[in-house]
């Protein structure tokens, strides 16, 4: 069992940046694949990005890539997501999710879910 919470949204100019944290309960985390997904108003859950528990390996959308950073400190049981480059679009509430084994981009690989912090990017 692993209890996810997240922290770091809030409101921030396009163009600014915000750093997203999730920590997990437990003593075993590294031994899960961490991803962070978010969903805008009326619109589907989006992949964002995803880690392998040893946090060697990453995989980003596309409409993230080379803005976002995913990482972990499996010391603190800690995974972040920084936002740089952030733009309007990019408005939507952010959860991290835990899975066992390796990394996947489908939510629904996902056993365990963060309540979800609000990220609102203004133009």
């Amino acid at each position: 069992q692993v209890q996810l919470v997240e922290s770091g949204g809030g409101l921030v100019q396009a163009g600014g940046s915000l750093r997203l944290s999730c920590a997990a309960s437990g003593r075993t985390f590294s031994v899960y694949a961490m991803g962070w997904f978010r969903q805008a108003p009326g619109k589907e859950r989006e992949f964002v990005a995803a880690l392998s528990g040893s946090g060697g390996s990453t995989v980003y959308a596309d409409s993230v890539k080379g803005r976002f950073t995913i990482s972990r400190d499996n010391a603190k049981n800690t995974v972040y997501l920084q936002m740089n480059s952030l733009k309007p679009e990019d408005t939507a509430v952010y959860s991290c999710a835990a899975k066992g084994g390796s990394m996947s981009t489908l939510h629904r690989r996902y056993a365990y879910w963060g309540q979800g912090t609000q990220v609102t990017v203004s133009s």
